[in-house]
């Protein structure tokens, strides 16, 4: 028999903003647990895209991760010995996720010296529309766009 399914933890919001999806960024950030440590680098980086723009941080940060937020995405799914790459629509809840996970892993990998100053840049550039995580969205989606012709073995 299976277990019950898992109640759903609700976030506090933070408490600069009150938003509790800089809770979620935030958590996603934090290494260690050091959650002072990723709350300071997470308001730096949003004041640091204040001076940049001239615009209010938060909503260019808000911009960056809508315009990160993928549609669809490829699943493999074996059929009859062969693996096909399936596109398959993404929950609402993994869409928020995985914006998050690509805005976090490739300011990580960029070339300035602080996380501050990594993160601020790659929220300019993916509020923009460009960088290597808008990059990684039109690769899935480019990817869901090619396998279209299998989207009958969805599950």
């Amino acid at each position: 028999m299976r277990k019950s399914k898992l109640k759903k933890r609700y976030l506090l919001p933070d408490p600069k903003f009150g938003d509790t999806l800089v809770t979620k960024f935030v958590n996603y950030m934090m290494e260690s647990g050091k959650k002072t440590l990723a709350y300071s680098i997470f308001y730096d980086a949003i004041d640091l895209v204040e001076k940049k723009s001239g615009e209010n941080g938060l909503e260019v940060w808000r911009r960056a991760l809508t315009n990160l937020t993928p549609v669809v995405e490829v699943k493999s799914r074996r059929v009859g010995g062969s693996t096909f790459q399936v596109p398959i629509e993404i929950r609402p809840e993994r869409k928020v996720n995985l914006s998050i996970k690509w805005l976090l892993d490739y300011s990580r990998s960029r070339g300035e010296k602080t996380m501050m100053d990594k993160l601020a840049a790659e929220i300019i550039a993916a509020s923009k529309g460009e960088g290597a995580a808008i990059k990684r969205k039109d690769d899935t989606h480019r990817m869901a766009e090619a396998n279209k012709a299998f989207s009958h073995f969805r599950f």
